[in-house]
């Protein structure tokens, strides 16, 4: 029976992948302990994102092609060798039907792709052969690769594998063995003919994939980086500048747009600051230079009774400067809170009703309306401050009498508080403007009242720190100030008395 058996067989696939494996190994050991090596290999690591995707889409190119490669090498050079097999094995078969019928001669033709032929009988001698191997021994194993025998085919002049079958059959004068061997020449060259072809193709395709995702990473990075720019150009000064917003609806142009949101809202609280700023300054210019020239007039006049006069004058003032200083302060606070609601459980009900029974001295009666106790998540002073802020702005305003309502919205529960005056309706157009800081509608009467313009805009501030909204309503009633509370983390709790 045939049995193919290998002539000095090369490691095959599978162990040059071995080697190589250990020799990169041997020559990245030494460089793994060396920090001066670790350091130079994080100083040559790319740091750019446009770098490291190309990097990144090269090396899964080169590890997909290298897999590729090694696949159709491998299936390449078993069909070949499984080809050149086929061949010897043919070419055996034929020998062994000469032997067993009595026809060898002493020569025998070589057939396609096969090298040599040599025919031996039981006692080592050589009954046939092919023409190339006239005046050689029989063949003799030198040893053993990979399961495989070996023989020395140096006589011959074969620097290459080949592939010798070997089958043993009985003849007329005795059992003799066939050796056919059939080179794998062709089978290495068109290894090496694909791995050369292979390995221009997987660096062309390495080339290409590395500059089209440079070129493709720097064309989508490049808004970015006209975003990046444009956000460092932009000073404390300069808010009003914008960063380019690219077209589409991609990441870059939803970050283009949020950073010019955020720009927005950024030039919108300095504005307000410097107004805050200016406003505070000239509201404190006017009381401080009247006080000034009181004290100095109370200083120099000679009666006492003017002086007594200009010293109540100046405690007045005093006292608008203390209420203008604290209101200040407070926005202060309530800017520095904006984001932090507070959590404590407030019985509204009593709040109320203990603001309305501290305000004995108010020029108009307040009517009480409630329908319930009503408890939400709040800070109890600040809600005080709102309901205090809200009955000045209504005894500023009212002719005969102030109202207050407390409810419920049926609706989503929310607490409803209206704070209702019967003086001069507030136009439209000036229902928004009033919750500005420092504005006044009538800037004299304030002023003469002790307002500060500070009052409102606090009161909104309170009622937006607690998820809650003021407006202001025309009603049968007069002018109402509608506050509409909402719980942190729980709903409103109202409890109707039996």
């Amino acid at each position: 029976m045939a049995e193919p058996q290998s002539i000095a067989p090369g490691p095959g696939l599978a162990g040059i992948v071995r080697a190589t494996r250990r020799q990169a190994r041997a020559l990245l050991r030494p460089l793994a302990g060396h920090p001066r090596a670790a350091a130079l290999v994080r100083r040559l690591a790319p740091r750019s994102v446009r770098a490291r995707t190309t990097l990144a889409a090269c090396v899964s190119v080169a590890v997909v092609m290298l897999a590729a490669s090694a696949v159709v090498l491998l299936l390449l050079r078993v069909n070949l060798e499984r080809s050149v097999e086929t061949g010897a094995r043919e070419q055996t078969q034929a020998v062994t039907r000469l032997a067993a019928g009595g026809r060898l001669t002493p020569q025998l033709p070589l057939g396609p792709g096969t090298d040599f032929i040599q025919v031996v009988d039981a006692h080592g001698k050589v009954v046939a052969q092919s023409q190339n191997l006239t005046g050689r021994p029989a063949l003799a194993p030198t040893g053993t690769h990979e399961g495989h025998r070996t023989y020395n085919f140096d006589a011959l002049g074969e620097k290459h594998d080949q592939r010798v079958t070997t089958a043993t059959t009985a003849t007329p004068t005795g059992p003799v063995t066939v050796h056919v061997g059939a080179s794998l020449r062709t089978a290495d060259t068109a290894e090496d003919i694909t791995t050369a072809a292979l390995a221009v193709l997987s660096t062309l395709l390495l080339l290409t994939v590395g500059a089209l995702t440079w070129r493709t990473t720097g064309r989508a990075l490049r808004p970015v980086e006209a975003i990046r720019s444009e956000v460092a150009a932009i000073s404390d000064r300069g808010l009003d500048r914008r960063v380019p917003a690219p077209r589409g609806d991609d990441e870059i142009a939803r970050l283009a747009r949020t950073m010019n949101a955020m720009l927005e809202r950024l030039e919108a609280a300095g504005t307000r600051q410097r107004r805050f700023i200016a406003d505070a300054s000239h509201e404190l210019r006017s009381p401080l230079a009247v006080l000034r020239t009181q004290l100095e007039v109370a200083h120099t006049h000679p009666d006492p009774k003017v002086r007594a006069t200009l010293v109540e004058g100046a405690l007045q003032d005093t006292g608008r400067l203390q209420a203008l200083s604290a209101d200040l302060l407070l926005l202060a606070r309530l800017d520095a809170t904006v984001h932090s609601r507070p959590g404590e459980l407030v019985d509204l009900t009593e709040l109320v009703r203990a603001t309305l029974a501290a305000r004995s001295t108010d020029p108009h009666t307040v009517a009480l309306h409630m329908c319930g106790d009503i408890t939400l998540s709040g800070d109890a002073l600040w809600l005080g401050r709102l309901l205090t802020n809200l009955l000045d702005n209504a005894q500023r305003h009212a002719r005969h009498c102030v109202a207050v309502r407390l409810t419920t919205d049926p609706v989503t529960g929310d607490a409803l508080l209206d704070v209702t005056n019967d003086g001069p309706p507030i136009a439209a157009a000036d229902r928004e403007r009033i919750f500005e800081r420092f504005t006044r509608l009538d800037d004299a009467r304030s002023r003469d009242d002790g307002g500060t313009g500070l009052g409102l805009s606090i009161a909104r501030d309170i009622a937006a720190l607690h998820g809650g909204t003021i407006t202001v309503q025309d009603t049968a009633d007069g002018t109402t100030f509608r506050t509409r509370l909402v719980a942190t983390g729980r709903k409103v709790a109202t409890r109707y008395d039996k």
